[in-house]
Parts: C-alpha cells; structure tokens; sequence
C-alpha cells in the first residue's frame, strides 16, 4: 500500500501545532516508552540483529540496548535542566536588561537511519528530538530489515503514533520523504547519499546533521604496553560489528621498526579471541549482505595487495563471513587505502618516524575517528594539536562514543553537527535569544534630531568609555 506521505505530514505538523510534544510531561512520558521497549523487548530486538549480521548478543546488548538505554536514562534525568533557560549577561549598551537563551523545538523532524547498529543509530537521534519536543519520523534502513520490522512494530505499540512516526521501506520511500518540508533532517550514513540528502534539505532551508565517516586511523607507538593496545585496537575493530562501523579503525600506521612486532601481537591476540578458524567463530558478525561482500573481495583481490597479506583472508560467501585480515606496507594508490574499508581488512602502513604518521593522516580527507598509542607526552600534544578528526582517542580506540559529555559528530568529509547526550538535544532545538527590558532608562540619544552631543555620548557609550560618558553628560 503506498504511503500517504501528505496525509501524515499533515498529521504530524497538527500534532505539533497543538503543543502536545513541547510539554515537560510528554517528552517525559515518550522517553519512558523508549526504556520499556528496551527493558521488555531485549531478546527480539537482539534476536533481529542477529538475523540482519549474526551480530552477537554480546555486541548487541553492549554496542546497541545498553547504550540506547543510557542515552535515555541520561536524558529523563538532565531534561527540566535542559529546558531551562540560560540566563547571560547582558552589556552597559542594552542597561537595564536581562537576557536568556532559550531552548526551543524546531517542529517536525526526519531521523535516516543506518544498518551497522540499526537500533542504537535509529533510536539515539530520536531520544534527542523527543527530548528538544519535537515531532519525529524515523527512516531505519532496509538493509537490516529484521531490525526495521521490529523497530515499526514495537514504535507503533509504545509511542504516540501521532508524533512519533516510522515509515519502512527502501529508495523509492526515502526519496518521497526527503521531498517533504521538514524542520531537521538527521543523516546516518556515507558521504553519497549524504550528498542527496543534504541536497534534497537545500530546497526548504532545512538544517542537517550529517554523521558519515571516513578512513579512521590508529597510530602506534613504540615502547607502550601493546597487549593491551592490540586488545583495544581489535575490540574496536573486530569486535565492534565486525568493522562494519564508521568509528572502526580503518588503517593503521606504525614504524619501520615496530611493524613486526605489532603484527604478531595483533595474530596471537585474534587467534585468542577468534581461534585458528575464525570464519567458524559465532563471536564475529558477518557481511550484511552479498553487495557488501563482493565490494570487500574486490579490496581483497586487488593485485597490488595480494602480496601483502600476512594473517586471514579466508572468505565464505554462502555464510557472508571473511575472517579478520592483517595486510602490510599497502601501497597508497591500492583500492583498500582509497575507500572506506567498513569491514575486517587492516591495513598497515610504516613510516620512519612516528611524527611522520600527522602528515600522512593530514594528507587525507579528515576522518571520523583518529587513535593514538602511546607514552610520549610531547606525541600526544601534537597529535591532538594537528589531527582534524570528529573526535579524537589516545590509548585505546571508540569509547569517545560511550561518553555523553562528549559531542559525537564529524567534521569535513566525515560530517556535520554532533549529538550524544546533551548534545542531541541541542541538536533538535532553536537556541533563541531573549531581551527584556523596562520602560525605564530609555536614552534619548538613540532617536532623532541627531545632534554631535548625542553622538559624543554614543561613541562613549558603545566604546565603553566610563570618563567620556560622564563628560558627555554634564556637556563636557
């Protein structure tokens, strides 16, 4: 049946217009639903990521439920200080005033959603626009169709289905919603289709959040505890989805001298985790479909990498799995190192010297993600001085997202705006300026006839010259 896409923006827009979302009670109220489906609905919902990649429950309760979970949690309790208005200061030129920003919703919202973690990025942007009070469609993606189904069926059970919409369904759908006037449109995915979203919001003027991603890279150096950096690498790689995330660590880049070494450690600690046949192993996610696969044989089969594969590389295309693969010293004009990997390929590539690493990250388009491994204070300062990243983690890799004080967003190539915690909510809101003031202290120097002693108490005035102004006053 075709969607009535008029019929439900014009639903929405009449929800929002009687003020319903804008109350403390029902942002409240549909947070609350948001916990009851995660608290009651654990097993299906980790039941439809395990159909849409063989994601591991592990993953899906840690990465997925447990996050979505905290970022609502997080939201009830800081909500009524959220809303709050922000009282500033105001200046000598506006005396006597007050002002405050306040925080206002920006109406009807669009969530697109992505694939790689289909219930934690549909859901968290939604936590932010329910929080900010505004109405919301969520797109899930259709390349995890168990988890959409799942994500429409229990929406339309808890929410109120006549502010908080999902509307399932692939192109042609997507292409009909992004033809519609919305207040915001949040994006999750890569840089093509944000290109036509971002296109498509340009008509009406819409603001966009873009969260895409990029070639995330982890530098490592030497004489750090690299046990427990690999550990933190392949977790970040590996066990995040199988590399199938836009924070995963995409290539890496060491010394000369520590190239060796580093790829040892990185096979021991895949064999512990994995063990000698990983394709077999029920702890790694696999392709989410045949396009996606195909698309990672072609970086595999490569001719100028085929020699520089030194641990994995075993496929299986009945079961969509390919095992964690190490390559090093790939050439920078290879497929692998001119795309996206979003997958468990991980190249190496040696420098010099460490420092070298800055130009050859600066040298790329800016990432969404960028790593640092280790000891040296001086390396640090000037890894986070000179990188451009959306967000930036020094001793281990991807936990800037578990921390909400922190905005998550990138920057460039790699996106536009941020959310995560108080962030979502700025992101979903109009921060709008307020002054009020009395009748009283009205200036006559504002209005017409315009005379040079008014002006002379203006410059005063608007230069902060305290003795200027006296003298202005007393015609001076």
């Amino acid at each position: 049946m075709a969607l009535d896409m008029e019929g439900m923006m014009k639903e929405l827009r009449g929800t929002y217009a009687s003020g319903k979302p804008k109350s403390y009670e029902w942002r409240v109220s549909q947070l609350r639903a948001l916990l009851k489906i995660a608290d009651h609905h654990e097993k299906e919902i980790a039941e439809a990521l395990r159909c849409d990649l063989n994601k591991p429950d592990h993953e899906s309760f840690v990465y997925e439920i447990a996050s979505m979970k905290s970022s609502c949690q997080l939201a009830l309790k800081q909500l009524k200080g959220w809303m709050k208005p922000e009282k500033v200061k105001t200046s000598l030129t506006t005396f006597p005033s007050s002002g405050e920003i306040v925080s206002e919703p920006l109406g009807v919202t669009l969530v697109i959603s992505a694939w790689n973690f289909p219930f934690l990025l549909s859901l968290d942007p939604v936590i932010g626009a329910i929080a900010a009070g505004n109405a919301v469609v969520l797109k899930p993606s259709e390349i995890a169709p168990a988890t959409s189904a799942v994500l429409s069926k229990l929406l339309g059970e808890y929410m109120d289905t006549s502010a908080v919409k999902v509307v399932e369904g692939a192109v042609p759908e997507t292409t009909a919603l992004l033809e519609q006037k919305w207040d915001k449109i949040f994006y999750t995915g890569n840089g093509k289709v944000g290109r036509i979203v971002l296109t498509a919001a340009a008509k009406h003027l819409t603001p966009v959040v873009l969260e895409l991603g990029g070639k995330s890279p982890v530098v490592v150096d030497k004489n750090i505890n690299l046990k427990v950096a690999v550990r933190r690498i392949i977790g970040g790689k590996w066990g995040c989805n199988n590399g199938q995330a836009c924070v995963s660590p995409d290539y890496l880049i060491t010394t000369k001298d520590n190239a060796s070494q580093l790829v040892n450690a990185l096979k021991s600690e895949l064999e512990a985790f994995y063990g000698k046949d990983p394709l077999k192993s029920e702890d790694l996610s696999r392709i989410v479909n045949s396009n996606h696969f195909n698309r990672l044989k072609n970086l595999l089969d490569d001719e100028k990498v085929s020699g520089k594969i030194v641990h994995g590389g075993q496929r299986d295309k009945t079961n969509l799995k390919i095992a964690p693969t190490i390559m090093l010293d790939v050439p920078g004009d290879s497929l692998v190192m001119n795309e996206e990997i979003f997958g468990p390929l991980l190249p190496i590539l040696t420098v010099y010297k460490v420092e070298d690493s800055i130009d050859l990250i600066n040298a790329r388009e800016k990432p969404l993600a960028a790593y640092l491994f280790t000891n040296d204070k001086r390396l640090k300062e000037q890894f986070i001085r000179n990188v451009s990243a959306g967000g930036l983690v020094v001793n281990d890799t991807i936990l800037h997202l578990a921390e909400h004080s922190l905005p998550f967003g990138g920057v460039g190539e790699s996106g536009m705006g941020a959310y995560h915690g108080k962030f979502s909510f700025d992101a979903f809101s109009h921060k709008k300026a307020v002054l009020q003031r009395s009748f009283a202290g009205d200036v006559p120097a504002r209005y017409p006839p315009y005379t040079s002693g008014k002006l002379k108490f203006l410059k005063a005035l608007l230069n902060g010259d305290l003795v200027g102004l006296i003298r202005a006053l007393i015609g001076w």
